[in-house]
């Protein structure tokens, strides 16, 4: 019986990206049968209510084996609602969310060739998204730390080591500051790490990686970071800039019966029907997918033909110092898929 994912083509320039990613999977022979789903600021402008996520769309998330999201525009601005991948990874629990950042052949690498796993926990910390207003001028965040949480993308973490067949799992933090939820946190990495007797558990300050993640890179290749939800959004995405561009960069949130997968960046509105934005990330979130699925052969082709495509040169988006279409670098992507 065929795999199910569901599929939210998103706002700005998503539609389009996710098109093209439909176009790689179906030209790579994929047996999944996707099923289109409303989700996102579009939609919520044109219909209201305390979701940008519609009740028919979560039947449809419900009823699937997985789901691919593309960009989704957040909206700001106290009373709006949730973003639309914070709502899923609460809603089923997918607390590991992953980006790989390794360079591509024949790409700028600005502070030079990177291969490392970024994973953060997806559920909870600030994203709780609990503020309280105490007076006219005073206003706290709440940040929900939990042990279960903790313990489940630690085990991930290590687990993604031990799969690479890597020796590091570097846990960050503030826990000299934020002594009971950092604390908490350091606890339960350290807890689970014992299971794996192999893997060095090393620790570092989140100001202090930041600073290193600019000045010596290469320190961290071959290992898996791994640290809580606001913090490792906001190093994922420094670190996105050292492949050279954020489009090159797929993820994932994983838990443990479902899983959703994304490009790591926003919906770039300004960009919307222009066919300029990289396609990579959106199109190997796909065969990442296809990968979670079961279609591992289907999934490594895409990898391959994408990353030849890349090192060609020949049919690159402006990003990666080209001049070629998205959609002209997603049929050279076909192209060697044939």
């Amino acid at each position: 019986m065929s795999k199910k994912a569901a599929v939210i083509k998103g706002d700005g320039v998503g539609p389009e990206l996710v098109n093209s990613m439909l176009r790689v999977v179906e030209a790579a022979g994929t047996n999944v049968e996707f099923i289109t789903c409303e989700a996102g600021a579009q939609w919520w402008e044109e219909h209201g209510g305390d979701s940008l996520i519609p009740p028919e769309t979560w039947d449809i998330l419900g009823s699937t084996d997985a789901a691919f999201k593309g960009p989704t525009t957040t909206p700001g601005g106290a009373g709006s609602p949730r973003s639309v991948a914070v709502s899923i990874r609460q809603k089923f629990n997918l607390y590991a969310n992953v980006r790989p950042i390794k360079s591509f052949p024949n790409t700028s690498k600005p502070l030079g060739d990177v291969d490392f796993v970024c994973v953060r926990e997806g559920t909870e910390g600030l994203y709780f998204g609990k503020e309280v207003q105490l007076t006219d001028d005073v206003f706290i965040a709440i940040r929900k730390i939990t042990r279960p949480a903790c313990r489940n993308v630690a085990c991930y973490a290590f687990e993604e080591a031990a799969r690479r067949g890597w020796k590091s799992v570097v846990a960050i933090h503030k826990s000299n500051i934020l002594k009971q939820t950092c604390g908490t946190f350091l606890e339960e990495v350290a807890k689970v790490s014992k299971d794996y007797p192999g893997i060095e558990l090393e620790e570092y300050h989140i100001d202090n990686i930041a600073q290193q993640l600019i000045k010596n890179p290469q320190i961290f290749n071959r290992k898996v970071l791994l640290s809580t939800n606001l913090f490792m959004d906001i190093l994922s995405e420094e670190c996105s800039a050292l492949v050279g561009s954020i489009g090159l960069i797929y993820s994932a949130n994983i838990g443990d019966d479902y899983s959703m997968f994304e490009p790591a960046h926003g919906s770039a509105p300004k960009y919307a029907g222009l066919d300029k934005v990289n396609p990579v990330a959106t199109v190997l979130a796909g065969a990442w997918l296809l990968d979670y699925l079961g279609e591992k052969e289907n999934s490594n082709a895409i990898f391959e033909a994408t990353e030849k495509v890349i090192s060609e040169g020949k049919y690159v988006t402006y990003d990666l110092g080209g001049s070629a279409r998205s959609s002209e670098m997603v049929d050279a992507i076909i192209r060697k898929l044939r």
